[in-house]
């Protein structure tokens, strides 16, 4: 692999404290515009589905009992996916539910499924009604409008983005901060399957470390994971932004596609999230059973860092001086962040420094690795 040096700079301190980090927040893939008034305040539509009797005799009684909240006590209109299939099938922009769920062959996870045509942000829906939904619930919409992104940004996503969030719940806080890894992984072999299943060659999105997705060196997609801790139990809504089929602002699978190919399939986002869920649901399992290492290596052929070389920048202990180091970086530390490694053969750990925190032009904290 060609080795090069960044241009980023990290900053080290002394005497850190490594602590699991429970919110990770990606770069947003869409536009940041601001939402109209009148979208906002409008009645939220949210259209409820299960795969099975069990999650469609939940979905029921979640209407019956008008349990589902929004932030700021929103208006909700919540209907069922059985008393609206006619109304459905003539959008053919909309979420084809039906196409999802008959792709997914999942055992718990994307089975209880939220639709809506407009709303503010899908991971708003699953946390802010995780206890009332079932574990693997997911959120999905054709637009969003203000979803969430470094330094409280609000993003508009436009049609033809797949946005969607679900639920885990973890009981090892020392693995939080590696689930968002097994969801990158997890998506960016989903695009493959798919691709190869309707003959297409393998688009390979690369994933940016800590968790945005890249395809010929432009953002496709990003990650956001959140946690809280109630019960003894962590619990995480995960949340994916992938660029399907709308070429803005960087660009979109199926324009590559276009592009390398003179196949006319388009990837659909019901097939790509259905085949992340099967991926995911697999990854994940052997993630908590026998812990990321197993899938370290599967990992490491996807992200785009392995033997990449960066600058640190450290400060002395009185702060007034600083000197630069190169540094390669080798892998993913136990708990989470990177691993590089000195010019002297040194192993050190590099943080991201807040939301401030870019691959190429971010701060990074670094620690000694013992």
């Amino acid at each position: 692999m060609l080795l090069f040096i960044n241009s980023l700079r990290f900053l080290s301190r002394k005497h850190l404290v490594s602590l699991p980090k429970l919110i990770f927040v990606p770069e947003p893939i869409s536009l940041t515009v601001s939402a109209s008034k009148m979208e906002l305040e409008s009645p939220t539509t949210l259209m409820l589905c299960g795969k099975s009797s069990t999650e469609n005799e939940l979905a029921r009684l979640l209407k019956i009992n008008n349990t589902l909240r929004l932030p700021d006590n929103a208006s909700i209109n919540v209907i069922l996916h059985s008393e609206n299939e006619k109304q459905e099938s003539l959008q053919k922009d909309a979420f084809q539910i039906d196409s999802y769920m008959n792709s997914l062959s999942t055992s718990r996870v994307g089975k209880f499924l939220i639709y809506s045509p407009k709303l503010a942000s899908t991971h708003d829906v699953v946390s802010h009604n995780f206890c009332e939904l079932p574990l693997g619930a997911v959120c999905v919409a054709d637009v969003q409008l203000k979803g969430r992104g470094r330094s409280k940004n609000l993003w508009e996503s436009p049609k033809g983005c797949l946005l969607f969030s679900f639920t885990i719940q973890m009981e090892d806080g020392r693995v939080v901060p590696l689930v968002q890894y097994v969801v990158s992984l997890a998506m960016s072999e989903a695009i493959n399957d798919v691709c190869l299943q309707n003959g297409i060659p393998p688009l390979n999105v690369r994933i940016k470390w800590p968790n945005d997705l890249y395809l010929d060196d432009l953002k496709v997609g990003g990650i956001l994971c959140t946690s809280t801790y109630r019960s003894k139990k962590f619990n995480v809504s995960a949340g994916i932004g992938l660029n399907v089929s709308n070429e803005k602002p960087t660009t979109c699978l199926n324009a590559v596609i276009q592009r390398l190919t003179s196949v006319a399939y388009q990837l659909r986002r019901e097939d790509i999230m259905a085949a992340f869920f099967n991926k995911f649901e697999n990854y994940y399992d052997i993630f908590i059973c026998r812990g990321f290492q197993v899938l370290e290596e599967l990992y490491y052929k996807t992200w785009l860092h392995s033997g990449q070389r960066v600058v640190v920048q450290e400060k002395n202990e009185n702060q007034d001086q600083i000197s630069e180091n190169v540094v390669t970086i080798q892998g993913i530390t136990t708990s989470g962040y990177l691993l590089a490694s000195t010019e002297d053969g040194q192993a050190c750990e590099l943080h991201p420094d807040g939301n401030s925190f870019d691959f190429f032009k971010g701060l990074v904290r670094r620690k000694l690795v013992v």
